[in-house]
């Protein structure tokens, strides 16, 4: 597998990955039925840095990484990540979630930060934790789950 940064030829690929995963309405924040241009600011927009897994061809998942705060809080890196439908449980994750550790350091990060991890990615969660990330904080029922109602979101934070 190959991770490179994304160009604006794999919007495509992107945007069927983007769609799949928000639509579940189980891990994202970003409303299900996302309009694509919405979608394509929130991933590859101004102050974005976005990557791609590429596997015998195939874009089958990605990442995109930016400052968490501003000014002050701009230390800490923050970074999304989704994996093609049907591809999770093949180390892709992993693979991205290292890959963005090792582009934060790069870039001068001291540390990385996700603000809304959905409590009840449990998968997720466990592999945040074998990255080294800790939950620093659960924010209560701030997640809208399509299925299971209102669950808590986990802020994780680990330094580099």
């Amino acid at each position: 597998m190959t991770i490179r940064r994304a160009t604006d030829a794999d919007w495509p690929a992107l945007w069927s990955i983007i769609r799949a995963v928000v639509a579940t309405g189980d891990t994202y924040t970003l409303e299900p039925n996302v309009p694509e241009q919405s979608a394509r600011d929130y991933w590859t927009g101004a102050g974005l840095s976005t990557y791609v897994a590429e596997q015998n061809g195939e874009i089958v998942g990605t990442y995109a990484i930016r400052a968490n705060q501003r000014g002050l809080g701009s230390h800490v890196a923050n970074a999304g990540y989704m994996v093609r439908s049907g591809r999770s449980g093949h180390g892709i994750g992993f693979q991205l979630g290292e890959h963005s550790l090792a582009v934060a350091r790069a870039a001068g990060f001291e540390a990385m930060q996700f603000n809304a991890v959905v409590s009840t990615n449990t998968r997720a969660v466990a592999l945040w934790q074998r990255l080294g990330f800790a939950i620093v904080g659960t924010i209560p029922k701030a997640f809208r789950h399509q299925q299971r109602g209102l669950v808590d979101l986990y802020v994780m934070h680990r330094m580099l």
